[in-house]
């Protein structure tokens, strides 16, 4: 979809001007849709943009209020505009320009938001309506920590990292406060577009770690059944 990311971590948001009300974000957003791709409330989401219209959506935002809406297209393009229903808002926090016509920007994920109408106009890129409503938990750091099973997580995806050789930094991620760790493992871990869409759509912290944890399984128990069927063919 006009960019590629260069990796997909999760890490503790850092704004000048942090958004402690939903009000204060913008109800029309350029949206960048893109496969695969993330960014959830305190993430952090590196881009490398050099398609056209992408570079002048990220012009016309640091020209404004640095906000670009990520969420993903849906893969059969279904729907009335070919995009899954919930994508998440990010502020551009770091810029670079490469001297041969990229940009490299890292997204600090602020709330996620349901998208609506189109906005037709004259920009290159695509414009939305979009509404927080739902999502106002998502402006507190650690809303729903304590409701997690960190270490029922940390320990099915240990065996899930082994499965999947994942490499993960898990000094870091051990080290790291439960948001932190949950939506890092839901920016990392290879999962398709609509598995993704499900972690990016959990309504809570605790919905969202449950959901790694089960997708974890579900990938775990496709891998055994793969190896399985190789060795019975292999005799």
């Amino acid at each position: 979809m006009g960019a590629a990311i260069i990796e997909e971590r999760g890490r503790p948001m850092s704004m000048n001007c942090p958004y402690e009300d939903i009000d204060e974000l913008p109800m029309i957003l350029p949206v960048f849709p893109l496969t695969g791709a993330v960014l959830l409330p305190r993430g952090e989401l590196p881009l490398n943009i050099f398609e056209p219209r992408y570079l002048a959506m990220v012009d016309d935002a640091l020209a404004g209020s640095r906000l670009i809406g990520m969420i993903q297209p849906k893969q059969d393009m279904g729907g009335a505009n070919g995009l899954f229903s919930v994508g998440c808002v990010g502020r551009i926090t770091r810029f670079a320009e490469t001297g041969d016509g990229r940009y490299l920007i890292t997204l600090s994920g602020v709330a996620r938001f349901d998208i609506g109408d189109e906005i037709a106009g004259d920009t290159l890129y695509r414009r939305f309506h979009v509404d927080y409503a739902r999502f106002p938990a998502d402006l507190n750091p650690g809303a729903g920590e304590r409701s997690v099973d960190r270490d029922g997580m940390v320990t099915m995806l240990r065996s899930f990292a082994q499965s999947s050789n994942l490499e993960i930094d898990w000094g870091s991620i051990d080290a790291a406060p439960t948001e932190t760790l949950v939506n890092a493992l839901a920016m990392m871990c290879p999962f398709g577009a609509n598995e993704k869409q499900a972690l990016i759509e959990a309504l809570d912290l605790k919905t969202r770690a449950e959901t790694l944890v089960a997708l974890a399984r579900i990938d775990m128990a496709r891998n055994n059944k793969t190896q399985r069927d190789e060795a019975q063919n292999w005799h």
